[in-house]
């Protein structure tokens, strides 16, 4: 241990603190005047202590003394600051500093404490407050640690020796300023001969050179870091390293056969897939990408060939229609080249291949093919029905030569204008045509061929409808005329044109004029302005609406057609009043009024027509909102309906009223639907249990209707649709006997009664049969 003691010496003033030399307080202010030797109270040097000290007493730090203390017991040390009380302690009396806990120098270096020298008695300080420092002193007890660890690297294959890989780095966290604990060096566990790694700086380098990808791609290595200068003793750890070999386009493109051989059908569509072929390039990525061309072959335009991105196949495309007939087989020579080279490895070239490739065309039963896919005719307007327009013509393009059969699709003539003759393939009309309707009409011919009907070719038609001159012009728009009262002779009222369904080639000319019974009117004239328009003027003025409110001239329009058609239009003129301006205020006839009535007697009766309207109209409303009664009047003479029945039963001997069978058969006439969930606590004089309750139809005829009677009675106590209220039911049924005898009141005669009875004599006939049991006749006489 490493320790130092203060020693009492006296020196210059010193903060120990700050290690600053101190000028006395008493000493001359001449700059030139030399500092006097003051008493030093402490003077003391760094404390050192071991770190993970294993001991069982504390470990002694060092001692502090004063020179004021006289061994007299009279001066106590304080300890205070970093670890004061905690980890160091201070004998009071002598001074001695103790450390009690193991310290580890990677958790904290150092320690500033404050000591103190004070009076026992009065606590006050006897010298100034000190401050020093416990440094804790290292041992080697942290191995190497790669903080970066496992590290993933790459490194061009083909590299060449001594290429660097990676740098890794270890860091120890003993002190590095105290002897070697944390001087570390490198070494290679795992990875030999293919990787070396430098000692002191932890560079990884290639140890083999032209390392080749595609043998293998991936080395792991184990690196150790050794502290102590690799020295024995000394602390170590270790990292992984993964090194990948990245590629390098060192590898050409091959064809894994010299010759390819595909078979196509002729009905192969243009831009179709041929074949697909490939050139194997053992590099991965863009040192894989290759380029297809195809360098010759005896059907130029024929195929094209491009590079698939995504699996870098060669496709071959179709581009022209292929025909088994013309030419049944195609060959072609096609490389591949790498489209990414280094020039670094043009020694391993060339990066090319070639290969060479025979399509063979199989043949297929084709559809018939026009000789003109799209036809065009034309057919005069005013053709007769049957009359031949044009022809088409299909072929087979096979071997067989199949007969050929034609027809129209329907579908592109609806109207059915057109027919086609099946085996001529001559084109005639079926109806009579309309320019003017359609002008243009597009026909799909079918051609079938007769040996196989699915083989059908299509080819268009397009028939052009030439224009006759077998329409009329006639007035563009309906005009509307209107002819001011004050407007003067040659006044233009109207400009007039014509329109005509007709096309002819050289354009409409159109020829106006009145007609005949017009030619000469005295009221208005027409002027042709030789451009296909007409100036209608006035011949006269002074028009009145009084005299005659509308004109009708009827115009003759003429066109330039062969021969030349006409039509006779009406042009409507209407005389207006009109403002100074020429502006219509009003036109047509002027509206009459009656001689002797003013405008104010109109309106008087005007009023009374509205007036008698109103009330019409607040009476019926009246009458529609008037409340209905709430009692009919047939309803108020309401009278009780007494209906009298003077049948009286036939008592038991009465079997047509009731079936007594029904009342015998109660096992048949019960309800299964009933609940019988609830049973009620009414009783029954007969008990049998549940497993052997017999039958109704074993039991006397007195049993089963007190039976019948229970369980009417039990349905109507668990009925849950019952009503609430009583209700009272008679049964008249006299049994064959009961237990508690008989209740009836015959045999009261024998009893001391004082009833008297007397009365029913006076309530009629009906009660004669009781007035004679019950009364006061002789009992003996009533007996017999």
């Amino acid at each position: 241990a490493l320790l130092r003691v203060c020693l009492l010496l006296s020196c210059w003033g010193l903060n120990p603190s700050s290690g600053d030399l101190e000028k006395s307080p008493h000493s001359d202010p001449d700059p030139w005047d030399v500092p006097h030797r003051n008493r030093r109270s402490w003077v003391w040097n760094q404390f050192f202590v071991l770190e993970e000290y294993t001991g069982n007493e504390p470990l002694y730090v060092g001692k502090l003394h004063s020179d004021v203390d006289k061994g007299d017991g009279k001066v106590k040390y304080v300890l205070s600051g970093e670890g004061a009380t905690s980890i160091f302690t201070i004998d009071e009396n002598t001074g001695d500093i103790h450390a009690t806990k193991r310290l580890d120098r990677e958790a904290q270096a150092y320690y500033t404490l404050q000591a103190q020298a004070v009076d026992r008695l009065t606590n006050l300080p006897v010298e100034p407050r000190s401050e020093f420092v416990v440094k804790v002193q290292d041992i080697n007890d942290n191995e190497p640690k790669f903080p970066d660890g496992p590290y993933l690297a790459g490194v061009p294959e083909m590299s060449p020796l001594g290429t660097m890989v990676v740098q890794v780095v270890a860091t120890d966290a003993d002190d590095p300023t105290y002897g070697n604990s944390a001087r570390v060096v490198y070494s290679i566990e795992h990875g030999h001969p293919y990787f070396s790694v430098e000692p002191k700086t932890g560079v990884i380098r290639t140890a083999l050179p032209n390392m080749d990808r595609e043998t293998r791609d991936q080395y792991v290595l184990v690196i150790q870091a050794k502290d102590m200068v690799g020295q024995m003793g000394g602390l170590s750890g270790t990292t992984s390293v993964t090194v990948t070999l990245t590629d390098v386009n060192d590898n050409p493109p091959r064809f894994a056969h010299k010759n390819y051989q595909y078979t196509v059908l002729e009905s192969l569509l243009v831009q179709s897939v041929v074949a697909r072929i490939k050139a194997v390039d053992a590099d991965i990525g863009s040192n894989a990408e290759m380029d297809y061309r195809i360098m010759d072959g005896d059907g130029p335009g024929m195929f094209n060939i491009t590079t698939d991105e995504d699996t870098q196949d060669g496709v071959i495309m179709l581009l022209k229609p292929l025909d088994f007939e013309t030419k049944s087989s195609f060959s072609l020579r096609i490389e591949a080249t790498n489209r990414n080279i280094d020039s670094n490895f043009l020694n391993l070239g060339p990066f090319s291949d070639t290969t060479s490739v025979k399509v063979t065309v199989e043949d297929v039963n084709e559809p018939p093919v026009f000789s003109t896919p799209l036809s065009k005719m034309v057919v005069s307007e005013d053709a007769k029905v049957g009359t031949s327009i044009g022809r088409v013509s299909a072929h087979d393009p096979d071997n067989s030569n199949s007969p050929i059969r034609y027809s129209i699709d329907r579908n592109t003539d609806l109207e059915r204008f057109f027919n086609v003759d099946a085996l001529s393939g001559v084109i005639s009309t079926a109806k009579p045509l309309d320019r003017e309707a359609n002008s243009v009409h597009n026909l799909t011919i079918f051609a079938i061929e007769s040996h196989d009907p699915t083989q059908i070719g299509k080819g268009i038609t397009l028939i052009t409808v030439q224009d006759i001159n077998d329409n009329a012009p006639v007035f563009a728009i309906d005009y509307e005329t209107l002819l001011c009262e004050n407007a003067i002779p040659g006044q233009v009222i109207q400009t007039i044109s014509a329109v005509d369904k007709d096309e002819p080639l050289s354009g409409h000319r159109f020829y106006f004029a009145l007609a005949g019974p017009a030619a000469g009117n005295l009221n208005f004239t027409l002027r042709d302005n030789k451009d296909n328009t007409a100036s209608i003027l006035t011949k006269r003025g002074g028009f009145r609406r009084r005299e005659q409110p509308v004109y009708r001239l009827p115009v003759l329009i003429v066109d330039s057609g062969s021969p030349a058609l006409s039509s006779t239009n009406t042009l409507s003129v209407r005389v207006c009043d009109c403002d100074s301006d020429g502006v219509a205020l009003s036109c047509g006839a002027v509206a009459y009024t009656a001689t002797g009535l003013s405008t104010g007697a109109l309106l008087a009766i005007l009023g009374c027509i509205i007036t008698l309207l109103v009330m019409v109209l607040l009476i019926v409303t009246m009458r529609r909102r008037r409340k209905e009664p709430l009692i009919l009047e047939e309803e108020r003479d309401i009278r009780e309906n007494i209906v009298r029945y003077d049948d009286e039963g036939g008592g038991e001997e009465d079997t047509e009223a009731f079936d007594m069978v029904t009342l015998r058969n109660l096992n048949v006439i019960r309800d299964p639907n009933v609940r019988r969930d609830v049973t009620p606590d009414t009783p029954t004089f007969f008990h049998y249990p549940s497993a052997s309750r017999p039958s109704y139809k074993s039991l006397p005829d007195n049993v089963v209707f007190r039976e019948f009677i229970w369980e009417r009675l039990k349905d109507a106590d668990v009925d849950p649709s019952a009503p609430p209220y009583d209700s009272l039911q008679t049964y008249a049924f006299e049994g064959s006997g009961s237990v508690a005898e008989s209740l009836s009141s015959l045999e009261s005669l024998s009893t001391d009664s004082d009833q008297n009875y007397d009365y029913l004599s006076n309530w009629g006939p009906r009660f004669k049969k009781l007035a004679d049991l019950y009364g006061n006749s002789d009992s003996t006489t009533v007996l017999s």
